[in-house]
C-alpha cells in the first residue's frame, strides 16, 4: 500500500467488502498505476482480506485497455513487397445520416448503374450539368484540403478517413468510395510502395513517409474525384527518391491538363505523360487510369496513362473526366494485398499519384478541382545534382 501525501476526502468509506469504516490515506497501488482513482481502504489488514475480490476490478480494467490498443497485422503469412503492414482493427463502418442523397452502391455495395452503362457512349453536359459539376468539385477540394491540413507524423490514417468522412458530412456529401463494391472506407490513403486504394487503418504515419489521400464525394447526383501525394515531415521532403517520384508525376498531370480542349485524342495524353516519367527515371503504372466522371462514378471513356495505348475518342465540350497518372521509381508492376483492394509495387519501391476532374469547355479545359493558394502540400524543388550545384558556383566538375 502507498502512503499518499494528500489525505482523501471526509468520511469516504472503505472499499472492503462489509466494513463499515472509512477510508484512511492508503490506496491500493496496482489501481495507482492502472490509473483507477479512489481505491482507498481503512487499513493494511482490511487491503489484505480484501484481496482476492478486488483484484479482478484490475482484470476488467486491464482487459478493456487492451481491447482498445491491441493492434495487429491481419495477413502474417503474406510476402509484402515493402515496408508498410496493414494495422488492424479496422474502425466501424462510419455512417452517413439518411437526409443526405446516397449513391446506389451505399445499401448494396453494388454499383448496378455503372454496370449498366455503354462502354462507348460519352456523356456530354449541358449548362446544368456543367455547374453541378463545378459545385461538387469544389466541395470535393475543400474535403481534401481539409484532410491534408491533418497530415503529420504519429496520426493514423483511420483519423484521416473520420476526418474526410466528416467534411463530406457537413457539406451534405456522401464519400463516394464508402461501400462502393464493398470498399469499408470513405477515402483511400496509399503511403510508399501502396499504388492505389488502401484502407484506412492504425497505422501511425512516420516523419519520412509519403502518402496519396484520394477523395471522391457525390453531392446532388454527381461525383467529383481528385487526390494528391503529399510529404509527411520534413524527412520525406529531404529524401531525393521522395521529391524526384512526388514532383515528376504532379508535372505528367499538369502536362496533359495542358493538351485537353476540343478536338484533343484521348490516347495524346499517355503519349506526354510517359515521356516526362522516363526523362526523370520514373515508370508509369499501366493498370490504372483516368475516367469519365458525373452522374456516374467511373462512367466512359477510359483514360491510359502510358503511351501507344489505343484509346478511341476525342474531347468534346461539355466531357468531364478524371486525369490520374501513377508514377512509380521502380518495376511498374503491382501485386494486390489480401484485402484485395490494397495495391502496392512489386518491388516496394514508391509511388505517386495526382488526379484532377477536368471540364472540356469550347476554347480549352477547366479544371474543376483546382487548388486554391490556401491549400495544404504544393510542388517543391527538385534536388539538385552534385554537378549542377557546382556548375552554378562557377566551379569545374573534371
Amino acid at each position: 500500500m502507498d502512503d499518499m501525501s494528500s489525505e482523501p476526502p471526509s468520511k469516504r468509506k472503505c472499499l472492503g467488502t462489509d466494513c463499515e469504516n472509512d477510508a484512511g490515506a492508503l490506496q491500493c497501488p496496482t489501481c495507482l498505476k492502472l490509473g483507477i482513482k479512489d481505491s482507498y481502504f481503512c487499513s493494511q489488514d482490511c487491503f489484505k482480506r480484501n484481496w482476492n475480490q478486488h483484484k479482478t476490478i484490475h482484470k476488467t480494467v486491464q482487459g478493456n485497455t487492451q481491447n482498445v490498443t491491441r493492434t495487429y497485422n491481419p495477413f502474417p503469412t503474406h510476402s509484402f513487397t515493402g515496408p508498410v503492414r496493414p494495422v488492424y482493427p479496422l474502425s466501424a463502418k462510419r455512417s452517413v445520416p439518411k437526409s443526405i442523397n446516397h449513391p446506389d452502391w451505399a445499401e448494396t455495395g453494388i454499383p448496378k448503374g455503372e454496370k449498366r452503362l455503354s462502354k462507348t457512349k460519352i456523356d456530354i453536359l449541358d449548362a446544368k450539368g456543367q455547374e453541378a459539376m463545378r459545385k461538387v468539385c469544389r466541395l470535393a477540394r475543400e474535403v481534401l484540403d481539409i484532410t491534408a491540413a491533418e497530415l503529420k507524423p504519429g496520426i493514423t490514417t483511420d483519423y484521416l478517413d473520420e476526418i474526410c468522412h466528416n467534411a463530406c458530412v457537413e457539406r451534405n456529401s456522401y464519400p463516394s468510395p464508402l461501400n462502393y463494391n464493398h470498399f469499408p472506407k470513405s477515402l483511400c490513403t496509399s503511403p510508399n510502395e501502396v499504388v492505389c486504394h488502401g484502407i484506412p487503418d492504425q497505422r501511425v504515419l512516420l516523419d519520412g513517409d509519403i502518402l496519396n489521400l484520394d477523395i471522391s464525394i457525390y453531392h446532388e447526383g454527381y461525383h467529383a474525384d481528385l487526390n494528391e501525394t503529399y510529404y509527411v515531415g520534413d524527412r520525406a521532403k529531404a529524401d531525393p527518391d521522395s521529391v524526384r517520384v512526388i514532383e515528376t508525376t504532379r508535372e505528367c498531370l499538369d502536362k496533359a491538363i495542358e493538351l485537353v480542349k476540343p478536338g484533343t485524342p484521348i490516347r495524346e495524353f499517355g503519349k506526354v505523360i510517359e515521356k516526362h516519367a522516363k526523362s526523370r527515371n520514373c515508370s508509369v503504372v499501366a493498370t490504372w487510369g483516368g475516367h469519365g466522371i458525373n452522374t456516374e462514378f467511373h462512367p466512359p471513356p477510359w483514360i491510359p496513362h502510358y503511351a501507344k495505348n489505343r484509346a478511341v475518342g476525342v474531347c468534346k465540350p461539355g466531357m468531364t473526366f478524371t486525369i490520374e497518372p501513377i508514377l512509380t521509381l521502380g518495376k511498374p508492376s503491382e501485386v494486390y494485398w489480401p484485402d484485395d483492394w490494397t495495391n502496392a509495387t512489386v518491388d516496394g519501391k514508391r509511388t505517386a499519384q495526382f488526379e484532377h476532374t477536368l471540364l472540356v469547355t469550347e476554347t480549352g479545359v477547366e479544371v474543376l478541382t483546382a487548388a486554391n493558394e490556401n491549400s495544404p502540400g504544393g510542388a517543391i524543388p527538385l534536388p539538385t545534382a552534385p554537378n549542377e550545384t557546382a556548375k552554378a558556383d562557377g566551379r569545374s566538375t573534371v
